[in-house]
């Protein structure tokens, strides 16, 4: 085959390769997530109150005391804070309790030769390939996202093999059952990204109503005693820090919703994974693992989203009401949005199948008689 061909070129012996891939079967659902990634496909407001809620940072803050020896010593090496790297943890596996379970053979050699991006998707299947010859690690424990990032901080194979370290001193780099490992890995990756040891990421900001925002965007950085000069004060009434630190203007929501200036530890979080929410979600959830509070403006919707918990009351209304969804879990898919669309077709609202705010209300409002 095509990639067998290519595999000795990138050190795969050949006994090697026809011993992983053996009985390898192509998996044709991972090609329609290529368009519908989260950070992209979903409003702001929904993708942070669902990544960003009280539940991960309670979670978050004990997982921190679980491990505050680890993450000490990995931030006096690399230079990262302790609540940045648990942040990563926390967005990226829920704190290791969801790792994703598609094995990466599968995915990586059917992204290999079907669809757009299949030489980005060729060189994470070798990798792979590379990890299971070189590193040791069982073929079935390579399970993870329909991507190909897998463990408890979600490396994609290429970056395991070059910023992957051995922090438990066992002689592997183990990012699937070690957690030291996959924190140390985390704060290498930031600090090799650019991670500036001190700095903050940014801070929510207030705008003046006179301020133009037309040069607003995270690359198009000033420096911070500019903003000031400009009347931007940040949102909490603390000072702003002077200076000539760069920072850039982000609307994630436009003008009249949340306001950050983002520094170039921003974009080292955004080199994780390149999107601006996804970013943003760690670095409000790091902020929030400090012990700072939700942010201060409201985005500008009407229907604001459902923390975790909510989704799941959500879920149990609809249960209560005679539609079956299984066990609640707080992941709204196709069964959930079609038992709502029933339920608001019954309470004569728009049903248009959007777990949000309103939805929840109207729910907890109507009386719970089973459907007919």
């Amino acid at each position: 085959t095509q990639l067998q061909a290519t595999a000795g070129k990138q050190g795969i012996a050949e006994d090697r390769f026809a011993a992983i891939t053996t009985g390898l079967q192509p998996d044709p659902s991972v090609l329609p997530l290529l368009d519908a990634q989260p950070e992209f496909k979903t409003p702001i407001w929904d993708y942070m109150a669902g990544l960003v809620d009280d539940e991960r940072v309670a979670d978050g803050q004990a997982g921190m005391a679980r491990w505050q020896a680890e993450l000490d010593r990995a931030s006096q090496r690399y230079g990262v804070d302790p609540a940045t790297i648990a942040a990563v943890w926390g967005v990226e596996s829920n704190f290791g309790r969801t790792l994703g379970g598609r094995p990466l053979l599968i995915s990586l050699s059917t992204l290999s030769c079907y669809g757009r991006r299949q030489a980005y998707f060729r060189g994470e299947f070798f990798s792979t390939l590379k990890i299971i010859q070189d590193e040791h690690i069982a073929p079935e424990r390579l399970v993870g996202s329909w991507a190909g990032a897998f463990g408890q901080t979600q490396f994609m194979p290429s970056t395991y093999l070059r910023l992957a370290v051995d922090f438990d001193g066992d002689g592997r780099r183990d990012l699937v059952d070690s957690v030291p490992d996959a924190l140390a890995s985390t704060a290498n990756f930031l600090k090799r990204a650019g991670w500036n040891p001190g700095l903050a990421w940014g801070y929510e900001v207030k705008l003046p109503t006179e301020l133009d925002t037309s040069g607003a965007g995270r690359k198009n950085k000033r420096p911070m005693s500019s903003w000031v000069k400009q009347g931007v004060t940040r949102a909490d009434g603390q000072a702003l820090p002077g200076g000539d630190t760069p920072a850039g203007l982000l609307l994630p929501a436009g003008r009249n919703g949340p306001a950050f200036l983002v520094t170039r530890n921003f974009d080292a979080l955004y080199s994780y994974n390149a999107a601006e929410s996804y970013a943003l979600a760690i670095a409000h959830l790091s902020d929030r693992l400090r012990g700072g509070g939700p942010l201060i403006q409201a985005w500008p919707t009407d229907d604001p989203g459902l923390s975790r918990a909510e989704r799941r009351e959500l879920q149990r209304l609809l249960i209560a009401r005679g539609y079956d969804l299984g066990e609640p879990d707080g992941m709204i898919g196709a069964r959930t949005r079609q038992a709502l669309q029933a339920a608001q077709r019954e309470l004569g609202l728009s049903p248009d199948g959007r777990a949000g705010q309103k939805a929840l209300k109207a729910l907890r409002a109507s009386t719970t008689t089973p459907k007919g």
